[in-house]
């Protein structure tokens, strides 16, 4: 019998070759198969799959560094660019605006010289005041909001209140640091206009209705008076200057049995966003004096007909009465 240490424990040659390499492929694709299905059915990965993406979001993050800084190095140098020809055309606009408004400074100068020896009146009144819009009137029935401009700054009671499109309201009420304007659309409103295209003259009126527009009333049915017509202040008050945008025309209703139409006019100034106002001054009416001189000129003739007709009736009294005799 040998001795323990001189036996061969080296495997046959079978078990050291072990299986085969189609064996293993088949093997393991038998195994990814299954691996899939079991996925899909089962998720037994996805736990595994959410312990990566969060452990791998760092690095993703890390790895996105670069791309962004580039972009935004990027975005910088195209705003940049983008910022110095917006600079460079509002420079150029600047300059045309300036131009303009010297041209108008030079032809307002020339209308009012011209105005000066017309002997005519400048058609706006100068003194405006700005004013901020606080808040509206919680009245549902009125139509009026706060500003804050008062007897302090100038504000007068009944002064005009208007903005870039039109007339917006009247002031009808002052206090000290602030003043309450009712807009046009309020039902205690009425407003002298006249029809831009026939040159026909009304008063309009705000409805109070929820629609916030206003009526053109004590108008014939068959006034000429078209859907789209723009109406201005007229200034015969006295209290409104005259061409001031008040509203359009918006329907025309004539019936057979009313001797009136009605005729719904659309605001064109609204305050419904706006923050900004212009308070023009509320001037004293006087008489103008073109008006007096013609009215004295009209009255000069019926005046001496009245005269030349008594001295004719005081003629013939006496010889009425020398005939009954």
């Amino acid at each position: 019998m040998a001795p323990p240490g001189t036996l061969d424990r080296t495997p046959p040659p079978f078990f050291r070759q072990g299986a085969s390499a189609r064996s293993q492929l088949a093997l393991c694709a038998a195994l990814a198969v299954f691996l899939m299905v079991a996925d899909h059915r089962l998720q037994i990965t996805q736990p595994l799959r959410a312990t990566l993406a969060t452990v791998l979001l760092p690095l993703q993050r890390a790895a996105l560094g670069p791309a962004r800084a580039a972009d935004l190095v990027g975005s910088y140098i195209s705003g940049l660019e983008q910022a110095v020809a917006q600079n460079d055309t509002l420079r150029r606009q600047l300059a045309s605006q300036s131009e303009a408004i010297t041209r108008a400074a030079r032809l307002e100068a020339e209308n009012a010289e011209l105005r000066a020896l017309m002997g005519l009146r400048p058609a706006t009144p100068l003194g405006t005041v700005q004013a901020e819009v606080l808040f509206e009137a919680a009245d549902r029935y009125s139509r009026k909001v706060m500003i804050d401009r008062g007897s302090v700054a100038g504000i007068m009671l009944a002064s005009p209140v208007i903005h870039e499109s039109g007339l917006l309201g009247q002031v009808t009420r002052v206090y000290p640091l602030s003043a309450e304007v009712t807009l046009l659309q309020d039902q205690q409103i009425s407003v002298p206009v006249l029809n831009q295209r026939t040159r026909q003259r009304g008063v309009a009126f705000g409805d109070g209705a929820d629609d916030a527009g206003m009526e053109l009333r004590f108008v014939a049915a068959n006034a000429d008076v078209q859907v789209g017509d723009e109406l201005v202040t007229s200034g015969l008050d006295g209290v409104y200057p005259p061409g001031l945008p008040v509203a359009r025309v918006a329907q025309v209703q004539r019936q057979a049995e009313t001797s009136f139409a009605r005729i719904e006019l659309t605001p064109v100034a609204n305050a419904d966003g706006r923050r900004h106002v212009l308070v023009l001054p509320m001037k004293p009416r006087r008489a103008d004096e073109g008006v007096e001189a013609a009215a004295a000129a009209a009255s000069a003739p019926s005046t001496a007909a009245s005269g030349a007709a008594a001295s004719k009736a005081g003629g013939a009294a006496p010889s009425n009465g020398a005939r009954t005799r």
